[in-house]
């Protein structure tokens, strides 16, 4: 898989993803390790996700690995809890932060 690839689909997951009830601003960047390597961000904003192909230095949060983990974390497949204790995941930043990207994913 591409890094494009990786990115569209991502993107693709989250289309139809309602921020609408968050009320904070949340700015996560995604580092994508091995295939498909590559940084992404995600942005809610005014109740409104953007999802951009770049990387965002004034982030809440870091997450790191592969896009498999990645796509099996969004699917439910693997517990990010899990992801991040057997060091598939790596999280930098604010942690409470972070924690709240749960509501992204619902």
């Amino acid at each position: 898989m591409t890094y494009d690839e990786v990115f569209t689909k991502f993107k693709d997951m989250f289309k139809d993803a309602d921020v609408s009830k968050v009320k904070e601003h949340l700015a996560y960047q995604f580092n994508i390790t091995g295939e498909g390597a590559g940084a992404f961000y995600a942005e809610v904003k005014d109740g409104k996700l953007s999802i951009e192909p770049y990387e965002y230095f004034d982030r809440d949060a870091l997450f790191i690995c592969s896009a498999d983990n990645l796509f099996k974390i969004i699917s439910g497949e693997l517990d990010p809890v899990k992801a991040f204790t057997f060091g598939k995941l790596k999280v930098e930043g604010n942690i409470d932060k972070a924690l709240k990207i749960k509501e992204l994913m619902k």
